[in-house]
């Protein structure tokens, strides 16, 4: 029945089918939700995937590195399952090693079609039953617990349902609307701009690099934003981030269109192929149809002028050639949920150990400003801990989020939500799932112990107050 009164229609009453139940029920596949599953399935429970597109891999498959799998002192901080993935991505030649960066602290280098058929693989072999083309539209309350989702696709309006349902949507989709309080973007409400990332092909990577690395150290034309010189000298796939003083020579020179005070150039492992992250589209507000759609029309128009800077004025460009755009926009920020702890930037900057730590991150506080096209990094030295309580909503039971969603601070969202974090706080999600579903408790009644136990007997790495702690800890596992 249509209301033409206030423009709403009125849906007849319907009994939606359940066309599966789990014991662990994932939704969306990207990094976190990825290493949600894999780690929830090790040992027999039934467990779902739902993801909206045809792949699974997320922001992996857009064209950027997968940053953080070392800290800020070189040490490699992301193991277990995160590492087990890389593994598998290396041996097609989809992945590289772990490199140091100066900038980002580490830079691995994968392959985006590589990322989707490799996940798929690992998914499938661990029994994961894996639903594309299908979203979360609502979802399925007992009181305040959570039993499942209502989904959407081209089979009709269904219900899946979980005993433990983990919310990997990056978008806290599946949080918001059973009910968990949620905060977006900064004090006013802004948000990180996304970019559409791109490739180029026919660079010539090494003159590129040379342009740098031969500079003399007084001549500091080529501006890259805390990457020394010499880093260009010993690593032939790398980060460029910089070159400011060229993207101003091409603005006054040419009068082009730049959105970004920075150019931002990602080698890719295909020989004279390179990813550009300098796209960026103010207010876009990741959770909104609408607002998506113009940020990748706005996105989309913005390359030309990007294309036209990059073979005019950067050495090596010369005879690039455009070839494909990420399937999506990369977003980097929008609902946060308000969990039993909020993370800080305080926490972050200071290095903090977590008794109930479920994961070790060492990305510093990188905010794309909402407000101007300018970018913000703070570091703090060394890593700090990720708490299994910034993952446990508050209001809702049988929910646990991991990803960028987690609970945090605008400030501190800046710093855990980069890939390898996330697959890190996904597999912790994993396991933690499979306790509370194998020991009949809800995730927030768990014995945070025994989850830090499984994960390190995993591989994967835990930061203990000393090392006759760690000895403990591994004797225990």
């Amino acid at each position: 029945m249509l209301n033409t009164t206030n423009r709403s229609i009125q849906e007849p009453a319907r009994a939606t089918p359940v066309m599966a139940e789990y014991d662990v029920l994932v939704i969306g596949g990207g990094p976190s939700g990825l290493t949600s599953a894999l780690a929830a399935a090790e040992d027999g429970l039934r467990v779902g995937l739902i993801e909206s597109r045809s792949f699974v891999g997320g922001n992996m498959t857009i064209g950027l590195p997968v940053l953080g799998f070392l800290g800020q002192k070189g040490n490699q901080i992301i193991e277990g399952l995160p590492q087990k993935f890389i593994d598998r991505l290396k041996a097609r030649h989809g992945a590289s090693e772990h490199r140091p960066c100066p900038l980002h602290m580490g830079i691995t280098l994968v392959e985006p079609e590589a990322v989707k058929t490799v996940a798929l693989e690992m998914l499938t072999e661990a029994g994961v039953e894996v639903l594309f083309y299908t979203f979360c539209a609502g979802v399925v309350m007992d009181g305040d617990t959570i039993r499942g989702v209502i989904t959407e696709s081209k089979s009709g309006r269904g219900a899946i349902l979980g005993k433990v349902v983990i919310d990997c949507t990056g978008d806290a989709d599946v949080a918001y609307r059973a009910g968990v309080p949620c905060e977006k973007g900064n004090e006013h409400g802004g948000m990180q701009p996304p970019t559409l990332m791109f490739c180029l092909a026919g660079v010539d990577t090494e003159k590129l690099r040379l342009s740098i690395a031969n500079q003399p150290p007084q001549a500091r034309t080529y501006l890259t934003d805390f990457i020394p010189a010499e880093y260009f000298g010993q690593n032939n796939q790398f980060i460029i981030v910089g070159l400011r003083e060229l993207i101003v020579k091409a603005q006054n020179e040419m009068g082009l269109a730049i959105p970004n005070e920075r150019t931002i150039i990602i080698t890719g492992l295909k020989a004279g192929e390179v990813w550009i992250n300098m796209t960026r589209v103010k207010g876009v507000d990741g959770t909104e149809a609408a607002s998506l759609t113009m940020g990748e029309i706005e996105a989309r128009a913005q390359i030309d002028d990007i294309v036209t800077y990059l073979i005019n004025y950067v050495p090596g460009f010369e005879k690039a050639y455009f070839t494909k755009t990420a399937p999506f926009l990369g977003i980097r920020e929008t609902r946060r949920i308000i969990g039993e702890y909020v993370m800080t930037q305080e926490d972050v900057l200071g290095c903090r150990h977590f008794d109930d730590s479920i994961a070790v991150a060492s990305y510093p506080i990188d905010i794309h400003r909402p407000s101007d096209d300018g970018c913000t990094l703070i570091w703090c030295g060394d890593c700090y801990d990720i708490p299994y309580r910034s993952l446990i909503p508050t209001k809702v039971r049988n929910l646990i989020v991991a990803g960028r969603a987690i609970s945090t601070t605008h400030e501190a969202m800046g710093a855990i939500r980069v890939m390898a974090t996330c697959m890190a706080m996904g597999e912790a999600a994993g396991r933690a799932a499979k306790i509370s579903v194998r020991g009949n408790r809800a995730p927030h009644e768990i014995d945070v112990k025994e989850l830090r136990r499984q994960l390190i007997a995993k591989g994967a790495y835990l930061r203990t107050k000393d090392s006759a702690e760690r000895a403990r800890e591994l004797e225990d596992a």
